[in-house]
């Protein structure tokens, strides 16, 4: 008797770096209007409105990327401890973010949390490439982001030291 459904793996993985975000969405709803709205930006930030959906796709995509993992090394074994490790890692790298930047206002620390999740997501996607290509595949956009987040950080940081 199967008392799991066999779509259901599938879905807790790819659902569960969303937990994250949403919890963090409700720091930055806050902090949008007046912090954020106050701090100097570069003239390449994204409109606020882009943020959601690209953080939907990448939690999607990367917590897809896990569940094929987990499912080529038949769940969780000792031959998963690195991988899906490095992965919930950088999870939750990823996010204690939002209340160290958006929360406590941070930029600094919020800089170096962005380097350590790119750093460990990278080693992630590593690690996954020998075991799953398409699950590495699926952390290269996220990788790109990341990239772009921590080099806007970069600039937020620098441009506005000296606000409270």
């Amino acid at each position: 008797m199967e008392v799991v459904p066999a779509w259901a793996p599938a879905a807790s993985f790819t659902l569960l770096p969303h937990t994250g975000g949403f919890l963090g969405s409700k720091i930055t709803k806050k902090e949008i209007p007046a912090w954020y709205a106050s701090l100097q930006k570069p003239s390449w930030c994204p409109p606020n409105w882009v943020f959601a959906p690209v953080w939907g796709t990448l939690y999607t995509s990367m917590g897809f990327g896990s569940y094929l993992v987990w499912k080529e090394l038949g769940g969780f074994t000792e031959k998963s401890v690195v991988p899906l490790g490095l992965y919930a890692g950088q999870l939750a790298l990823n996010w204690a973010w939002t209340p160290i930047f958006f929360g406590a206002h941070k930029m600094g620390w919020g800089l170096v949390t962005l380097l350590l999740t790119t750093g460990t997501a990278t080693a992630t996607t590593a690690s996954w490439y020998n075991i799953k290509k398409t699950a590495a595949y699926l952390m290269v956009p996220y990788l790109a982001w990341l990239t772009m987040a921590s080099a806007l950080n970069y600039r937020i940081w620098k441009d506005n030291r000296n606000k409270k």
